[in-house]
């Protein structure tokens, strides 16, 4: 598996990330360890977690796995915000539940530092400084290496980059979206500004919750049995009804026929897509078994070429709002 540089810090990763949001949930631990095993096997080194997964239960399951590999050749990532626990300050970007977020994440994860350090969304709650303060003090100590964020708006992510740079804290260089040949809203300005700040991307959902697996055909009238998109399991990726259009099956046929003609599967199609796309460093990768997981880790070691590139694009754009569209269309056009 190919390594890459995080943004533009010195970190470099796998350019597949394992995600663990599964472990201790939909995958018990002795399962999860065998993925994690199976994906270092491959050649992986980048695991991300966060401390609300399965109520801290993920990174415990990491932890013990760690205990018995060489911390320094892996890329341990984390995150805070969600609420831990029932008292006033067990959530947020706050100095108070930062510190008692990393701590807990330490203990639970058996290691002295944690390689990426991301805030799982953007406080308005809290000022600025006070978040950023405290995450340069982190990495100041030694605790954390680099810092990141998630799902953060593109002008929450450029004012934190504008507001470190004046005070001389610790950058963010990583930024963690929800991004796949569907859900491409990322690409209007949040891609745009981590490409210009030295921000790497590592996106969640690059599968769209499995859609973009082969189980979904045009046609259908609801999800098949047994995924997330049955009932109300992944309610952060909308429903069916609201989902499910034109463009989608578009998409949906592009990829099915790229994946024949390049004889590889529609899973490995959508994720060699991402890994293509500009300014993305890794996509986070899930699995509840090791098939899924072998299937994921397929997109390594080959690439697409321009025309399979271009169609898939194509199949999945979407409309400009103002004013890209107005930019788009007249870059030298004054009003």
């Amino acid at each position: 598996m190919e390594h890459r540089y995080l943004g533009a810090s010195g970190l470099r990763v796998s350019e597949l990330c394992l995600g663990t949001m599964t472990f201790g949930k939909e995958a018990d631990e002795a399962t999860s360890h065998r993925l994690l095993d199976r994906y270092v096997e491959a050649g992986g080194d980048f695991i991300d977690t966060a401390d609300v997964y399965g109520g801290g239960a993920s990174e415990e399951i990491i932890g013990r796995w760690l205990s018995s590999r060489r911390r320094d050749d892996l890329v341990i990532a984390t995150k805070f915000f969600w609420s831990t626990g029932e008292a006033a300050n067990d959530h947020g970007a706050g100095r108070k539940h930062i510190i008692a977020a990393v701590e807990a994440s330490l203990r639970r994860l058996r290691t002295d530092y944690i390689d990426l350090y991301q805030v799982h969304c953007f406080d308005e709650s809290t000022p600025l400084e006070e978040t950023l303060s405290t995450l340069d003090g982190l990495v100041r100590s030694g605790k954390v290496r680099h810092l990141g964020a998630s799902n953060y708006a593109s002008w929450q992510l450029q004012k934190t980059i504008d507001v470190a740079r004046h005070r001389g804290w610790e950058p963010f260089v990583a930024l963690q979206p929800l991004y796949n040949l569907i859900d491409r809203e990322v690409e209007l300005e949040q891609v745009p500004v981590s490409r210009n700040e030295g921000v790497g991307i590592i996106p969640w959902s690059p599968m769209r919750g499995g859609w973009l697996t082969g189980k979904y055909r045009r046609g259908m009238t609801s999800a098949p049995p047994d995924t997330r998109w049955e009932g109300d399991k992944q309610p952060w990726l909308g429903d069916w009804q609201k989902s499910v259009d034109e463009r989608t099956w578009s998409v949906t046929d592009a990829l099915l026929a790229v994946a024949e003609e390049v004889g590889h599967s529609p899973a490995q199609v959508a994720l060699r897509w991402l890994m293509q796309r500009p300014g993305v460093t890794a996509p986070i990768i899930g699995a509840r078994k090791l098939e899924q997981l072998d299937d994921n880790l397929g997109a390594s070691g080959w690439s697409l070429d321009d025309k399979s590139m271009e169609r898939l694009t194509a199949a999945g754009e979407m409309p400009l709002p103002y004013p890209h569209g107005y930019l788009a269309g007249s870059p030298r056009r004054r009003a």
